[in-house]
């Protein structure tokens, strides 16, 4: 099966508050995102807000304002730093949702470098998973854009990868639904109208913590 990357990214780092709520660790089924104003706290109006039942509290949020590709691997940096820290969280599920460009896989690409993966970072064009080995920490890169037979999900040993001690990011996660474990983070990043003379355009949208080890990841 194939799978197909994204492209680059030039993306900014903007910080919203942090609203704790209940802890929900039970597994949902999760929709795509909603258009919907809302205010992340730093002044951002975003409409990126991802509808969940009622059983799916979100734990935290903060709103992703990235003008440039600098501010991408800031906030994938701070990540890193995260899970450099609590090696707990290196068995973090996070999820990356938004339509083709939005820079889902140059995010995954920062957060990899920060990590201390070295050489050739390939996007999981074809293979739907790339693996990473670091001392340590064991890191699954998914890419499920064209994953649409639900006999792969455990032929390729996916439902073992994520039972699995490691890191998994997963993009296009909306076409695994009912496969997926809820995710500990879900960042929607969405591509904005570039300013004028600017090569390429900001980015926008929510991280949002779903469970404790994603309000961690975010702290």
């Amino acid at each position: 099966m194939k799978a197909r990357g994204q492209p680059g990214l030039q993306a900014g780092l903007g910080r919203g508050e942090v609203d704790v709520g209940d802890a929900d660790l039970g597994e949902s089924q999760l929709t795509g995102p909603v258009p919907q104003l809302r205010d992340d706290g730093a002044g951002v109006r975003s409409k990126f807000a991802v509808r969940l039942p009622m059983h799916a509290p979100i734990l935290g949020s903060q709103g992703l304002r990235w003008p440039d590709e600098a501010a991408c691997a800031a906030f994938a940096g701070r990540i890193a730093r995260a899970i450099r820290q609590q090696p707990a969280l290196g068995d973090s599920f996070i999820e990356l949702r938004g339509p083709l460009g939005a820079g889902k896989t140059t995010f995954v690409r920062h957060l990899l470098r920060a990590l201390g993966v070295a050489g050739r970072i390939k996007s999981p064009t074809y293979a739907v998973l790339e693996p990473h080995a670091l001392p340590g920490l064991s890191i699954s890169h998914f890419d499920f854009y064209r994953f649409a037979d639900p006999r792969e999900w455990a032929d390729a040993g996916f439902r073992d990868l994520f039972a699995a001690p490691g890191l998994k990011l997963a993009e296009w996660p909306e076409h695994a639904a009912g496969h997926l474990p809820r995710p500990d983070l879900r960042l929607t990043i969405e591509p904005r109208t570039a300013p004028h003379g600017e090569p390429e355009p900001p980015r926008e949208g929510q991280a949002q913590a779903l469970r404790p080890r994603g309000q961690a990841l975010l702290r």
